[in-house]
């Protein structure tokens, strides 16, 4: 019981009230030109019922703008399939809750399908399915105003993201064998351990692969870092009966730990001064 209601406690964000107001304020700017474009073309009426979707829509571009639902192909694909969906959908059931429910499920599946994974998309097709007469009876046409929302807000997304320093969208493409074979891997992982994880994993992770890759090997990277700093120098002489000097190799070290017992040896000059310490880190 203490774990889930612990599970309620919402968790701290990893960003600073700087970011929450670019990010704020972005939405805002999306939200009105989207908006303002819309009015001038299909109506107050159209304009204020498929408002709902791009203001979910705003939230995810411009506050979460790396993740893999605020993705360009993610808004463009799931707004089209959702409009076309709801329009087969309101043919088939009319404008009821049984069309907004199945035409949901049937959004998520192709989204899925296509790659295009977007929240608001389903929000989009029930705005259409409970819309009578300003949304349900354009027919296909429906489509002119959603995907001009869409082509708005991405607009919107793209320029000011980028002259705000964020970069969007996000690359996705892969490193080739080739190329990770000329780079290193600087930590204990590869790029096909990361793959592997993801597939076990086998649920929606909201973050593309590439950041991913980067957070864990900044997380590494860190740790080994404070493996090296958090040792202390003289508890590892006054606890160490032998030490190392230049003359010896790195395979006389890997004995030396062996049998030692310990993780550090110090490496002294010919004055017997630290000039170093060989450690094996985790």
């Amino acid at each position: 019981m203490k774990t889930l209601l612990r599970s309620f406690i919402p968790h701290s964000l990893n960003t600073h009230p700087a970011e929450w107001s670019r990010a704020a304020l972005g939405a805002c700017l999306g939200i009105f030109i989207s908006a303002l474009v819309s009015r001038q073309l299909f109506g107050i009426d159209v304009t204020l019922h498929l408002l709902g979707p791009v203001g979910a829509s705003a939230v995810l571009l411009f506050a979460v703008s790396t993740g893999a639902l605020a993705q360009p192909w993610s808004i463009i694909g799931s707004y089209l399939i959702s409009a076309l969906v709801a329009v087969l959908c309101i043919r088939l059931f009319g404008n009821t809750v049984t069309a907004a429910s199945v035409a949901v499920c049937s959004a998520i599946l192709i989204m899925c399908v296509f790659r295009c994974l977007h929240p608001p998309g389903a929000a989009v097709a029930i705005s259409i399915i409970t819309s009578r007469q300003e949304l349900s009876a354009l027919g296909l046409q429906v489509l002119l105003p959603v995907m001009l929302n869409a082509a708005c807000l991405l607009i919107t997304a793209l320029i000011y993201n980028n002259l705000t320093l964020v970069r969007y969208p996000r690359p996705h493409g892969k490193t080739t064998h080739g190329q990770e074979a000329a780079t290193p891997e600087p930590s204990g992982f590869s790029s096909e351990d990361l793959d592997r994880a993801l597939d076990d994993v086998g649920s929606f992770v909201d973050v593309s692969r590439e950041d991913l890759e980067t957070i864990l090997h900044k997380t590494e990277e860190n740790a080994q870092h404070r493996n090296r700093t958090d040792i202390d120098t003289r508890q590892i002489i006054s606890r160490s009966t032998q030490s190392l000097s230049l003359e010896h190799s790195v395979a006389d070290a890997m004995k030396m730990l062996a049998g030692h017992g310990s993780k550090y040896l110090p490496v002294l000059d010919a004055d017997r001064k630290v000039i170093g310490i060989i450690s094996l880190v985790d």
